[in-house]
């Protein structure tokens, strides 16, 4: 399977959402579903004062989330998917949702304690890798970055191994791993800034 070099554009996003309800089967697969909880169980009782969530689909790991923050702002490139996951966030007043392409496109960094990449940055070519690792250098300290990739092959721009892992590296010593979960076919990552 040949792979993408690019990062993948957002039109690409919006065409899967408007001929699938449900792309990766996020509301329907027992492998979604452990998968989910295992992201939510890794942030343990920690609660965060504001969350930033990239690439929210559905919104259904969103809704998931917002139990865990005071407030939660939730991205994606597609239109369709961001009314998708506003019907499944229906009722939580702290989460809100824009149409964001991160890294090109980002709030401001210090606003966050939490930091949640969800199956999203093996989407990413080296140099919005480079751009996210940017960004994330300006959390504050003791903010938490969650990653959760699936590590089996794609014919995305990167592996999920090697989003992590070029991730990680563009950051330096500014985080420390606090977790480093391999499953069958994802890892979870759970990093602390310095």
């Amino acid at each position: 399977m040949g792979r993408q070099r690019e990062t993948i554009v957002p039109a690409y996003f919006e065409r899967m959402f408007q001929n699938d309800p449900d792309p990766w089967n996020l509301a329907s697969s027992p492998y979604e579903a452990e998968k989910f909880s295992a992201t939510i169980a890794a942030l343990g009782d920690c609660h965060f004062r504001s969350t930033f969530e990239v690439g929210c689909a559905g919104g259904m790991l969103t809704s998931m989330l917002a139990g865990h923050c005071c407030q939660l702002l939730a991205v994606d490139v597609s239109e369709t998917a961001l009314k998708r996951a506003r019907k499944q966030c229906h009722g939580l007043p702290n989460v809100d949702f824009a149409t964001m392409q991160f890294p090109r496109q980002a709030p401001s960094a210090n606003g966050f304690d939490l930091v949640v990449l969800s199956e999203v940055a093996y989407y990413w070519d080296d140099a919005d890798i480079t751009r996210a690792a940017d960004w994330l250098a300006g959390l504050l300290p003791h903010s938490v970055i969650l990653l959760v990739h699936y590590i089996l092959e794609t014919d995305y721009p990167q592996t999920g191994d090697e989003a992590v892992e070029k991730l990680r590296s563009a950051l330096g010593d500014g985080f420390r791993t606090c977790r480093g979960d391999r499953h069958e076919k994802y890892r979870l990552d759970l990093w602390l800034k310095n």
